[in-house]
């Protein structure tokens, strides 16, 4: 009899515990929101404002549901697996069957990949303005500086993975502290621009619906982190096992209203700061918002301080997201081998990938094609696919998470998705 009680008391204890917080969970909000403020943010004014007040007070209502509830479904969909610690491509093949996972592990390199590419413009045009601008110093020729840039990039890459990780998880908090020191300091130079054409002369009302159509794949984009939510979620069920799903909502929410209030601050700064002619001539200029705020302001802390932490920011994210891309790519390429019955050892796979990565984002960082444009019709698109569309498809198609069927907020994550992933048709018309 006793020995009923004390299980029961234990039962009742460790149930307490599961509904509890424990410092990992709050490890978890932190390393959520640290892996989703990043480089991609430093774009998001720019597309958020060059189109004038009513898409910026759309994204700042559609910021926090579109990312909660994206999230919230792809954490579900890597839950849903019979097979406990399965990683996102094993639980796509498990329901979804090998072809499909070939399919997903394609789509998870090129919802990458192109992020990359992003960065490596950045990157090269944020140091070129800041020679010119801010040390005086003429640059060299871009297909040079870009060339030093990217083998610079990828002589860091050779140190090896795990001191890439520290590095990044070091530089995550005092980049968003100086964001949001930013946008504080910023605050005396608001100025009422935006509201002075509310509903633009030129395009209308057509102009608020194609700017608002354009922002959702940068918001998209500059929200995402997709890429840790499958050891995110293989972590807590480890921990809380039934109950994972609810503590990783909870987890999910606390981290999404951290950094939907930190980023739409910066980016409400960044814009009531400056006009939307300002704005549409950052666009122009193919810079983050911190190269233009360095050189529209003339003051030394914005003028020195601002290009530094964007080329910070850019470097931490190209690091972060080539790691990413390389491991698809070497799956890509693994898959491939194998289905032709050979074995590709790493070093090759690695080499091979190394050599890829270098050519070709040194190639679109000379060339500097459109950063907003790559975005809203390359990144943006494919991770909608990913992150709102795959999950959704799968509360409807496997059994384990028809559970999550019928609600509203499924319906406004493929709606959001559509429209976002609708983008890659615009950029094919113009």
């Amino acid at each position: 009899m006793d020995t009923v009680k004390n299980n029961t008391v234990q039962s009742q204890t460790t149930s307490k515990a599961k509904l509890g917080w424990s410092k990992s969970d709050t490890v978890w909000v932190l390393g959520l929101y640290g892996t989703a403020v990043g480089a991609g943010t430093l774009f998001l004014p720019i597309n958020a404002g060059v189109g004038g007040l009513i898409p910026l007070l759309v994204m700042a209502i559609l910021a926090l549901p579109m990312t909660y509830f994206a999230h919230r479904g792809m954490t579900r969909f890597v839950l849903s697996s019979s097979n406990p610690g399965a990683d996102i491509t094993e639980v796509v093949e498990e329901h979804f069957g090998a072809g499909m996972g070939k399919v997903i592990t394609l789509l998870y390199f090129f919802a990458i990949y192109p992020i990359l590419l992003v960065y490596s413009v950045a990157l090269t045009n944020t140091v070129e303005s800041f020679m010119q601008y801010q040390l005086g110093i003429e640059p060299p020729a871009r297909i040079w500086l870009a060339l030093m840039l990217i083998v610079g990039l990828m002589a860091i890459v050779r140190l090896g993975e795990q001191l890439i990780v520290k590095a990044m998880s070091v530089l995550v908090f005092p980049f968003v502290a100086v964001l949001v020191m930013l946008a504080l300091y910023l605050v005396p130079y608001w100025n009422g621009a935006i509201f002075d054409n509310i509903i633009p002369a030129d395009g209308g009302v057509t102009t608020i619906f194609m700017a608002v159509w354009l922002i959702l794949p940068v918001m998209v984009f500059s929200f995402n982190h997709s890429p840790v939510i499958s050891s995110f979620a293989v972590a807590k069920q480890k921990e809380y096992g039934a109950d994972a799903e609810k503590q990783c909502s909870r987890i999910l929410a606390r981290s999404h209203v951290m950094m939907v209030v930190t980023v739409m601050f910066f980016v409400f700064s960044c814009v009531l700061s400056l006009s939307p002619a300002n704005l549409a001539e950052a666009k122009a200029q193919n810079v983050s918002i911190l190269t233009y705020l360095s050189n529209h302001f003339q003051t030394p802390m914005i003028a020195y301080a601002a290009p530094i932490v964007a080329i910070i920011a850019i470097t931490k994210s190209f690091l972060g997201h080539y790691l990413g891309a390389s491991e698809g790519l070497n799956g890509l390429m693994l898959k491939v081998a194998r289905s032709n019955g050979k074995e590709v050892s790493s070093k090759t796979l690695n080499t091979i990938t190394a050599v890829f990565m270098l050519l070709t984002t040194w190639a679109v960082a000379t060339i500097n094609p459109s950063i907003l444009g790559m975005i809203e019709s390359l990144g943006g698109p494919v991770i909608a696919m990913l992150l709102f569309i795959m999950p959704m498809y799968a509360i409807k198609k496997v059994p384990s998470m028809r559970q999550y069927s019928g609600a509203i907020s499924n319906v406004f994550v493929v709606i959001i998705g559509l429209i976002s992933i609708s983008a890659i048709f615009y950029s094919l018309a113009q």
